[in-house]
């Protein structure tokens, strides 16, 4: 596997990075805060309060940073432990909505080490049925807030890609990911993805469903 250069993608970019951090935010030397420094434009999702973690508290401040951008803007989100849930929580209820299908919003989503839904009470309230965007999901042998088969298991249901990184902790600074190439390596297929498919629907708009 080529992992890619460090050198940040120019502000110029259609599709923006949006790093939604856990419980306590990510410090300086966590990998969510070196990868947003690669992503000219990329944005982070700020809590109310970083220790108290209510699902749909967590959900409305992504919505609130999203709505402070133009609505055609798309983003990739790149999500780490109970932000994972505050996003699925957050795909769940803009597909009640509606609004999923619309122009703009998250378009694909990165979850490292999700926090296990049992230990919060809030299993009952996240999607079953897929998360409505490409998305991988990254899990570890020895997460002490998410064994291996439960995050398989709602990679599963959220038809999220599954990465077993393998003895990685809680993929966090405590663990050792502080610069972390592989995020850059799947964020950057995400955004190139996103990228290609804007173009071929310029160029081919009956084909996806839209008028000339």
């Amino acid at each position: 596997m080529t992992l890619p250069s460090t050198a940040p993608l120019p502000a110029a970019q259609a599709v923006r990075v949006l790093v939604i951090p856990g419980l306590h935010d990510s410090g300086p030397g966590h990998w969510q805060t070196w990868l947003q420094r690669q992503y000219a434009g990329a944005v982070r999702v700020i809590q109310h309060d970083w220790t108290d973690p209510h699902l749909d508290d967590w959900a409305d401040r992504i919505e609130r940073t999203l709505a402070r951008h133009p609505p055609q803007t798309e983003w990739i989100a790149v999500a780490h432990s109970f932000g994972c849930l505050a996003l699925a929580h957050h795909l769940a209820r803009r597909a009640r909505a509606g609004t999923q299908g619309q122009e703009g919003g998250i378009r694909a989503a990165l979850l490292a080490a999700p926090a296990d839904p049992l230990k919060f009470g809030v299993a009952n309230r996240l999607p079953t049925t897929g998360l409505g965007l490409p998305a991988t999901l990254i899990g570890s042998e020895n997460d002490p807030w998410m064994p291996l088969d439960r995050a398989r298991g709602w990679a599963h249901q959220w038809g999220a890609r599954f990465v077993n990184l393998g003895q990685a902790g809680h993929i966090n600074t405590e663990s050792g990911h502080g610069p972390w190439p592989l995020a850059r390596f799947h964020v950057d297929h995400m955004v190139r993805d996103r990228q290609r498919l804007k173009r071929l629907t310029r160029a081919h708009p009956l084909e996806f469903g839209y008028a000339v």
